[in-house]
């Protein structure tokens, strides 16, 4: 017990150190192993696992699916598609008070369900919109908090690379739990059905907002001035329909091949790349320069991904070793309220993490840790990695931690204080606080679409 907690408290201080997760994860792990070594507290056999982990890692054929995304989403916010997109919107609402503000909704929603990384989408939303909702009067915490909260759909929304990872992840925690309950001939979840356990929550949050903001600009409309008539050109509907075709054929190429079962994840991502590129090239946004960025950022963002799972695939043996699977085990099995009181414990445990530790590293480290345990209590592995993914979200709007505060903040005047981000975030917080309670209770609308498209 004391050296699974010791390994923890070291990591700890490595990453508030500064150093790199990756290696932070596999260096502790490693010294912590020869120590237990050392004292007798641990099997050394447990490392021999180790390089089949790693060729189990570059063999899987979803996590191919991983650069691809990326590749993806990097390509698409060079063609500065959204920044088209979100003025197009705008000049189509222009007498309704708070309409540059469901545009920015709108255009985050749209890339997140073309690109799935929320970074990139928080600093791309930040760059181009904050400027013009300053300029045309928009309250700094509106606009900041509506920046922040769409820019992080991209988590939810599928093809979310944060679903493609924890699918993989609680494809190999189902066929655990289900062997340590005595079915030897156990299922899996794909990432097919975890993209489609997200699309009806993602949706209903990008309603929310909506709901929110059309609500504020109704009763507030100073915080939320109407673009006033003749400042600016009116924009077609042909026009608009011409450029959002683009991000919307792809959206049903990759989404529409992996739900109707016509690619895997894998392939669809390659079509998405494909398509990614052709829509650059078509924007005249393609060149060589342009490619060689995206190459490598791709390649840095895959050996930053890739690097953490073999360090945490490492972690996790160790932390095997030591017998830190049993304690957890134990503890939540032994939480007064039995899987609900567990269940309300992970999810505090993930979302206070979720302040410190990128996606990445909860992904792989702390959920296979814990989701073998609440998939044997009777938990859908579908249903759980949507709560999950959403509560992360959560955290990452959450002050004074919270990612994408961080990522906006970077892109923010200096007139723009950080409280005043704060203040923003809050109503949306509410907004996923309350459709993580509505998903708790009608765990329905996470499993009915893939009953629909995959059940038996």
């Amino acid at each position: 017990m004391w050296m699974c907690l010791g390994l923890f408290l070291a990591i700890a201080v490595g990453l508030s150190a500064g150093f790199p997760v990756a290696f932070t994860l596999a260096g502790v792990a490693l010294a912590f192993a020869g120590v237990g070594v050392l004292t007798g507290t641990f099997d050394p056999v447990f490392l021999e696992a180790f390089p089949n982990r790693v060729y189990g890692v570059m063999t899987n054929d979803t996590l191919i699916a991983v650069p691809l995304f990326v590749f993806m989403g990097v390509m698409l916010e060079r063609s500065k598609l959204a920044e088209r997109l979100l003025q197009s919107l705008a000049l189509l609402m222009p007498g309704m008070p708070g309409g540059l503000g469901i545009a920015v909704v709108l255009v985050g929603a749209m890339m997140a369900a073309s690109t799935g990384i929320v970074g990139a989408t928080v600093v791309t939303m930040g760059l181009i919109s904050l400027p013009i909702m300053l300029q045309r009067g928009y309250h700094p915490a509106v606009a900041t908090g509506t920046i922040c909260s769409a820019g992080t759909l991209g988590q939810i929304i599928p093809p979310s690379i944060v679903l493609v990872m924890l699918a993989d992840v609680l494809a190999n925690a189902y066929q655990q739990a289900q062997l340590s309950l005595g079915v030897f001939s156990p299922k899996s979840v794909s990432v097919g059905e975890l993209f489609a356990g997200a699309l009806v929550p993602g949706l209903l949050l990008v309603v929310a907002y909506l709901v929110y903001l059309v609500v504020l600009g109704l009763l507030r409309p100073s915080l939320m001035p109407a673009l006033k008539s003749g400042t600016h050109s009116h924009v077609r509907l042909g026009k608009l329909l011409l450029l959002a075709a683009g991000p919307m054929l792809l959206i049903v190429a990759v989404l529409g091949s992996i739900l109707g079962g016509m690619a895997t994840p894998t392939e669809a991502a390659a079509v998405g790349a494909v398509g990614a590129t052709l829509l650059a090239a078509v924007h005249r946004e393609l060149t060589l320069k342009t490619l060689r960025e995206v190459v490598y950022r791709t390649g840095l963002v895959t050996a930053m991904v890739f690097m953490i799972l073999i360090g945490a695939s490492l972690f996790s043996l160790v932390f095997r070793g030591f017998g830190g699977d049993e304690l957890i085990t134990e503890f939540l099995q032994n939480l007064p309220g039995g899987a609900v009181a567990a269940m309300l414990v992970v999810m505090l445990v993930m979302f206070l993490l979720g302040f410190v530790l990128d996606f990445i590293e909860i992904t792989f480290i702390v959920v296979p840790i814990v989701a073998p345990v609440l998939l044997a209590m009777g938990f859908d592995p579908v249903w759980l990695g949507v709560m999950m993914a959403l509560n992360l979200q959560t955290s990452f709007l959450t002050p004074p931690f919270g990612f994408s505060l961080f990522y906006l903040r970077g892109v923010c005047p200096d007139s723009v204080s950080t409280a005043t981000i704060y203040r923003g975030v809050a109503p949306f917080i509410a907004i996923q606080v309350v459709v993580l309670a509505v998903l708790a209770l009608w765990p329905g609308l996470v499993g009915w679409l893939p009953d629909l498209i995959f059940g038996d």
